[in-house]
C-alpha cells in the first residue's frame, strides 16, 4: 500500500478481517463443540461470512469513489494504526490464533477484544466509504455490537 489508503484498500481491509473472524469462530466451534460456546462460535462464523459479502458489495462501487474533505496525512496515519493494532487484518489468522486457545474462556475473551476492534476500525472506515455507504458500515458495526453483547454474555455464563 502506498503512503495512504484508498477507500478500497480500506474495505480490503475489512473483508480480510471478516475472513479472519469467520476461519476464528468455526475452529473455536470445532474446538468446543456440544457446547454453548460452540453454537454461539457457530452463529458467529455465519454472520461474519455474511459480512464479507457486504464488504465485497460495497468494494464494488468504493473503487470509484473518493473520499471529500479529508486530511490525508492524518487519515493515513489513523487507519494504519488501527489496521496495524488489529491482527485479524493478517491473512490466516484468525484460525491460526483460534489453534493457541486451549480454553472457552480465553476463546470468549478474545472473541470479544476483536469484536471490539473491528468495531472501532469501522467507525474509522464510514470516513473513506460514500455516504450510501455509511449506513450499511453502520449496519455491520450495530451487527459486530450485538455480537459483542452475545460474547459477553456467554462470558458471564461461563
Amino acid at each position: 500500500m502506498g503512503n495512504i489508503f484508498s477507500a478500497s484498500e480500506v474495505v480490503e481491509l475489512g473483508i480480510q478481517i471478516e475472513k479472519n473472524g469467520r476461519d476464528f469462530y468455526n475452529t473455536l466451534a470445532k474446538q468446543f463443540k456440544a457446547t454453548t460456546a460452540s453454537q454461539v462460535f457457530e452463529f458467529l462464523a455465519i454472520e461474519e461470512e455474511k459480512h464479507v459479502k457486504v464488504f465485497q458489495g460495497i468494494l464494488d462501487k468504493v473503487e470509484k469513489y473518493e473520499p471529500q474533505g479529508l486530511d490525508a496525512d492524518e487519515y493515513s496515519a489513523y487507519m494504519r494504526s488501527l489496521a496495524a493494532e488489529h491482527i485479524f487484518t493478517q491473512k490466516n489468522k484468525g484460525e491460526e490464533i483460534a489453534r493457541t486457545i486451549k480454553t472457552k474462556e480465553d476463546a470468549i475473551q478474545r472473541g470479544i477484544g476483536f469484536e471490539e476492534d473491528s468495531i472501532v476500525f469501522y467507525e474509522g472506515m464510514k470516513k473513506i466509504v460514500p455516504d450510501y455507504d455509511q449506513k450499511v458500515i453502520d449496519e455491520l458495526i450495530r451487527q459486530e455490537q450485538h455480537h459483542l453483547k452475545q460474547l459477553i454474555d456467554l462470558k458471564s455464563r461461563t
